[in-house]
């Protein structure tokens, strides 16, 4: 589904004047850069919009194309705030390509993170989600590299499979491993209280339990060891909150259609 009134729609949201200023946050259902955004550019004219009021935004993404709309992003942080999250649950590239084959490789991603932060834009690095018993050994590799290309702040998420996502997901795992599947299932089932995922708001995008808490200690180890700002963006945003870019960006393995 295109929406290319979009950027009409949020400059009629800023003319009201119950608008109060809030940030926009740039990925909900799905990643605002897809491929379709080369050609349509709606999320950059949205970023336009934005720019033009003076009206803050931040973006979640996985994609490159972000680095195409770095200007907007730089003039946007330099009049209000701005600052970009890139997504990067895999370290190994072989890995990713079995569950994100149609998204950019994880070096194409730090690359955007180096080419954002050049553009004078604040950015940070997004481990989401993580996926237990096959990903949080990568943590610190993922902090570490983001790290060295530039990123300022970190977050993560666990794992969630709402609706269809849960049956592509084991899908592709059992496909691509077959001998691991179960032990990262039931690693999943261990942090989401016996089940796949949690549907609350405020917990479905956090794990719980003694597993999930040696994965949220060994972030919190390399997030202070790679020396990323423990505060989080510059305009406040944190995506740990229960109400942050987390929780509000539903990001699914590889581009949706």
């Amino acid at each position: 589904i295109v929406k290319p009134d979009a950027p009409q729609l949020l400059r009629a949201a800023f003319e009201n004047p119950k608008w109060k200023g809030e940030s926009v946050m740039f990925s909900g259902v799905t990643d605002c850069y897809q491929p379709l955004e080369a050609a349509y550019r709606i999320t950059r004219q949205c970023l336009e919009v934005c720019v033009e009021f003076g009206n803050p935004a931040a973006v979640v993404t996985k994609g490159f194309l972000v680095v195409r709309d770095a200007d907007l992003l730089a003039r946007l942080n330099e009049k209000a705030a701005a600052h970009v999250w890139i997504s990067i649950p895999f370290a190994d590239p072989s890995v990713c390509k079995l569950f994100e084959p149609q998204a950019p490789p994880p070096d194409r991603r730090l690359e955007a993170i180096r080419r954002l932060r050049d553009a004078g834009v604040p950015v940070g690095v997004f481990v989401a989600p993580v996926i237990p018993g096959l990903t949080d050994h990568e943590i610190p590799t993922i902090l570490q590299q983001a790290a060295e290309a530039g990123a300022q702040f970190a977050s993560h998420t666990a794992l969630r499979l709402p609706g269809s996502v849960a049956d592509v997901f084991i899908q592709r795992l059992r496909a691509a491993m077959p001998m691991r599947a179960d032990r990262v299932l039931n690693r999943l089932r261990d942090i989401h209280g016996g089940k796949l995922t949690d549907s609350r708001f405020g917990h479905r995008m956090r794990g719980k339990g003694a597993y999930w808490d040696t994965i949220a200690e060994l972030f919190a180890i390399s997030k202070k060891r790679f020396g990323f700002n423990l505060s989080g963006p510059p305009d406040g945003g944190d995506a740990s909150r229960p109400d942050s870019p987390a929780e509000l960006a539903q990001l699914t393995f590889g581009f949706s259609d």
